[in-house]
Parts: C-alpha cells; sequence; structure tokens
C-alpha cells in the first residue's frame, strides 16, 4: 500500500524511479479508508535526503500512511531551499491540537553540544512533552534518541574516543518481541556518531528495555510504555551510499576520520558499498507501523492519549 504525501513531494520522483508506489495527495482523497497519520520531525541538516530515506521505508507496508512533514520555528534550515521548507513543511505550532497516530523525530548534527545548549532544546523539549499525549507510537533516532532519553529518563550521552563509524553487527536481546518479526538472529546497522548512551544507565529505569545491542557500537533498540517509545542508536533509514558521503565530506574538510568499518568491499574506499542492512530495517519499519501504531491506535484518531 502506498504512503500518502505531498503533492510534487522531490521524494516521489525519487522512489518511482525504484519502482515505490507512492500515492499523492489528490489520489489518496479518493480512497475511502482512514490513513494512519504519522508527523516527522526533520532536524537533519540536508531534509531532502532524510525525506527520501524514510518516505522510502515508510512506503514499504500494506498500510495507507499519511505524512506531515514539521519543522522548529526556532532553527532556520541552511541546507535546504528555502521555497522546498515552504511548500511542505509546517511548524509545530500549527500541528499543536492535532493528534498523530505515529511520530519520527530524526538525528540531528549538534550530538558533541550539552542539550541545554542547542538553539532550539525548548522548543523540542515541547514537542516531546506534547507526544505523550498527543501520539500512539514515537520513533526517535540516533541524537533525537539521545535527546528524548535525556528529556523524559535524565539518561546522558557520553563522547566517544573515536567516532562511531560503519556497519555494525548487532543481536536481539528479547527475540520475540513484535519489532523483530522477521529478523534474522543477526542483522546489521549503520551509526554515525560521535557520542553513546550506556547500558548500565539504561537498566536503572525499570520503565525501559534494551532490546538489541552490539559487541562493537553498544546499546541500539530500546523501548518504553509498551511500544509507545522507541530508540534507535543507529540509522537504519540510511541509504547505501550516505557512509560513503560522510567520508568523503570529512576527508575533504581535512576531519579526522577513519574508513568506515564494515562498509565497503574488501574495505576498500575505491570499491561500492555492501549493504547489509536493507532487509532488516524495512521489516523494522513495517513492525512498527502495523503492530505498535495501526494495532494500538484507536480508529477515531481524536481519542489518542
Amino acid at each position: 500500500m502506498p504512503l500518502n504525501i505531498p503533492d510534487k513531494l522531490p521524494a516521489i520522483e525519487f522512489l518511482q524511479k525504484e519502482n515505490i508506489f507512492v500515492m499523492d495527495e489528490t489520489r489518496a482523497t479518493h480512497q475511502d479508508i482512514r490513513p494512519l497519520r504519522i508527523a516527522l520531525l526533520n532536524l537533519m541538516p540536508v531534509k531532502i535526503t532524510t525525506e527520501i530515506d524514510l518516505v522510502r521505508l515508510l512506503s514499504n507496508s500494506p498500510l495507507q500512511v499519511e505524512l506531515d512533514l514539521i519543522k522548529l520555528s526556532t532553527h532556520t534550515s541552511k541546507n535546504t531551499p528555502k521555497e522546498h521548507m515552504q511548500a511542505f513543511y509546517k511548524n509545530f505550532s500549527h500541528i499543536l491540537n492535532k493528534k498523530y497516530d505515529g511520530l519520527i523525530i530524526t538525528g540531528a548534527p549538534v550530538e558533541q553540544m550539552p542539550f541545554e545548549e542547542v538553539a532550539y532544546w525548548k522548543e523540542l523539549t515541547d514537542i516531546l512533552d506534547w507526544a505523550k499525549s498527543n501520539v500512539t507510537s514515537s520513533m526517535f533516532i540516533c541524537w533525537g534518541a539521545q535527546a528524548a532519553l535525556y528529556h523524559y529518563y535524565s539518561i546522558p550521552k557520553y563522547p566517544l574516543d573515536k567516532k562511531m563509524f560503519g556497519v555494525f553487527r548487532h543481536l536481539k536481546n528479547d527475540p520475540t518481541h513484535p519489532i523483530f518479526r522477521g529478523f534474522d538472529d543477526v542483522f546489521y546497522v549503520p551509526h554515525s556518531r560521535h557520542t553513546e548512551i550506556r547500558r548500565d544507565d539504561i537498566n536503572k529505569v525499570h520503565e525501559l528495555k534494551i532490546l538489541s545491542e552490539s559487541e562493537v557500537s553498544g546499546v541500539n533498540i530500546v523501548a518504553a510504555n509498551n511500544g509507545r517509545e522507541f530508540y534507535l542508536t543507529g540509522h537504519a533509514e540510511y541509504s547505501p551510499d550516505t557512509l560513503d558521503k560522510e567520508y568523503k565530506r570529512d576527508l575533504e574538510k581535512n576531519l579526522p576520520i577513519e574508513i568506515p568499518v564494515n562498509y565497503y568491499l574488501d574495505n576498500n574506499p575505491a570499491k561500492p558499498p555492501l549493504v547489509q542492512w536493507r532487509s532488516h530495517a524495512n521489516l523494522l519499519f513495517v513492525n512498527w507501523l502495523n503492530y505498535f501504531v495501526y494495532q494500538k491506535t484507536p480508529y477515531n484518531i481524536e481519542a489518542i492519549g
């Protein structure tokens, strides 16, 4: 079933070339069904790339999904055309009185700053508080996960000696959890971060459960409140070439960067990436939409919360 997104969003053209079924608003209005309403707070600098990555995964489901793109009024994107932001994004203040079946908050390139020093921290915490009573299930990615864990549960983040950069092997702590339906015993997830959260801090909070982790990259998926919150420390949504672009960008800037682990064929940057995470990324998002959004949300969306 398709994803219902705004007419003329650039992601439509990109994904149709990949033979992914995406439905625009005009066609969706002729279907007699209540779509799942998902809000995406996109904090990444290059927003169109992140839109494509997440729309690709959200569209691979038998459920119809209506996507609202949300931006912060206290932050202006410098890497996305102003016209794109005006055409497709809504300020949080415009959706404050709406209910959503699901919410996704992305990572952001501010992880080495203390949370309270991030310019838009107050508005972000307002959104996190709003989500508690206006969203059926939320998914937080990378810095978004760290920020939500800190705000909700006072879980700190810690600087790493070097960037966690590459594609890492993960194991399930609870193989029977519905979020892992269809997963293999071992699955791979890209990571790109300078900080971490630690299992000892999470284990002190009885509402939180670590669902999966890696011997190298640490905690991976944390869940809370019977599936109303999912925290992802990695980037399952990444496209095949995302780490490659980050690696070459940092090299050009003479930043300290190592070859991404377990990413290039033969560990050779001259060769193409070996994609090992795509199938599990699709399962992750389909399972979240089905078991923790669609199966849990009321038909009357105003009854959420």
